[in-house]
């Protein structure tokens, strides 16, 4: 597929007035209060064409995308008609050439008689509230306990990397920084683990999940706990 095929639709990129309060929700975007400002991008609609093969440049644009940490829904267009064999095609390029946007909801959609537009649209709003949401530092590390008790660290020597508490170091796209010790150790296969374990704990589809690794002290020491 030509760069010229794919349609990448930034949702709700514009200028506007002013506006009665901070944050005002779309249901994807925040658009800022006092004067003139540009809307905050959180959700990405990647559109592709099904009647022609994921080319590199789509796989370079999607690349982008995630690199920016944006949220993300991906469309194929002009799905209407095809035969099967060309639909189970078109299926296997995107998992062979973007499978690193698993993270992200597709549909199968026609732009001209408007079949999966609603649930397209119901997708970008998850997206939103995924990339938004808000991550309590307790069911943070109760999650991550789970996850080591299920999974356990490689070894590193005669030792293994602790892993004792998380807590959220941002949002948009949702970071969890995990503290512990000897962290250095852990291989990017066991990180990929920990991702898909607190995307699928905290029902974060669509949108990526940064997870950051710290030695030190706990800050959170001597809190008062929250439920």
């Amino acid at each position: 597929m030509s760069l010229g095929t794919i349609l990448l639709i930034i949702v709700v990129l514009l200028l506007i007035g002013a506006l009665p309060s901070w944050p005002y929700s779309s249901g994807w975007g925040y658009y800022p209060s006092g004067g003139l400002g540009l809307v905050v991008v959180i959700v990405v609609v990647l559109l592709l064409d099904a009647r022609q093969d994921v080319g590199d440049q789509d796989a370079h644009i999607a690349g982008f995308i995630l690199e920016a940490g944006r949220a993300l829904v991906v469309g194929i267009n002009k799905w209407d008609g095809l035969p099967a064999e060309q639909r189970e095609h078109i299926k296997r390029e995107f998992d062979r050439k973007l499978g690193f946007l698993a993270f992200a909801r597709h549909h199968y959609i026609s732009a001209l008689d408007g079949t999966g537009i609603n649930e397209l649209f119901a997708s970008i709003k998850q997206a939103f509230a995924a990339a938004n949401a808000k991550l309590a530092t307790p069911r943070l590390t109760r999650t991550l306990q789970l996850a080591v008790q299920r999974q356990q660290p490689p070894r590193d020597g005669l030792g293994r990397p602790k892993l004792r508490y998380a807590h959220q170091g941002g949002m948009n796209p949702p970071i969890v920084v995990i503290h512990g010790s000897a962290l250095h150790a852990i291989p990017e296969s066991y990180k990929r683990y920990l991702e898909h374990f607190f995307r699928d704990a905290f029902k974060l589809q669509g949108t990526p999940l940064v997870v950051q690794f710290k030695s030190g002290h706990n800050p959170f020491a001597g809190r008062p706990k929250r439920s």
